[in-house]
């Protein structure tokens, strides 16, 4: 896969201008930067988006749901901001998504990196980050709004997926299959560590998940799990 030129697609979008340069930078992975020379990576800029996505989120959800308490609100947050979600919004900029756009190096190109939900939330984080960088907090919370609105308007109607351990947990006893157990895997240095975890029931491997931390990628794997056990009734 060669990296088009024409990034226009991914401007449109977004729905906001980015200086070419930012948009490279926030385009540019650490495998592509290694290759390179050392070139700058989109780590700081996925760091300044994380945050402005978590704030935006939240203080959407703090406004939109008054009775909800504390920790109802964190588990709102937490659907809409995993990485799966965020690897899906991802997938779903442009005809192509933003895997398309991505600088990867070779070895991630080759393994599927551009279609990897790790490195597409990651990216699109580092997208938001470019996007507040330029133009500040009132045009970032309108892009996220936008892209992230369906997720937002879905959160509490999801029932499971506040806690799909939980879920998984639960529906794994009433279809008496025993208990979940779980396995977990990580690969990368210590501050950008990417863990995967996979899910057993009954024996049978249901589901796998990745994350930035062992209970996201756990959370992921229920999930996964969660849909396939349900999709085995015959009402599902």
């Amino acid at each position: 896969m060669t990296q088009p030129e024409d990034r226009q697609p991914l401007i449109e979008a977004l729905g906001v201008d980015l200086d070419p340069d930012l948009l490279t930078l926030a385009l540019t992975h650490r495998s592509y930067a290694y290759e390179h020379g050392g070139l700058p990576t989109n780590e700081r800029l996925e760091f300044l988006g994380d945050a402005v996505l978590g704030l935006t989120v939240t203080d959407e959800l703090y406004h939109r749901h008054p009775d909800r308490a504390e920790g109802d609100l964190a588990k709102l947050r937490a659907y809409v901001v995993r990485t799966q979600a965020l690897a899906a919004v991802a997938r779903r900029l442009t005809e192509h998504g933003l895997g398309f756009y991505l600088l990867l190096g070779r070895g991630e190109l080759n393994t599927g990196g551009a279609d990897k939900s790790s490195i597409l939330a990651d990216g699109m984080e580092s997208l938001l980050g470019a996007v507040y960088l330029q133009h500040g907090i009132d045009t970032a919370r309108k892009v996220i709004l936008r892209l992230f609105g369906a997720l937002i308007d879905g959160a509490p109607d999801r029932g499971a997926g506040l806690d799909w351990k939980t879920s998984l947990q639960e529906l794994s006893a009433s279809r008496v299959l025993g208990s979940p157990s779980y396995s977990v895997s990580s690969i990368g240095p210590d501050h950008d560590k990417v863990f995967t975890a996979t899910v057993v029931v009954s024996d049978i491997e249901y589901g796998t998940g990745t994350g930035r931390s062992k209970k996201e990628a756990e959370q992921n794997a229920a999930e996964q799990a969660y849909e396939a056990i349900k999709a085995q009734e015959p009402d599902a």
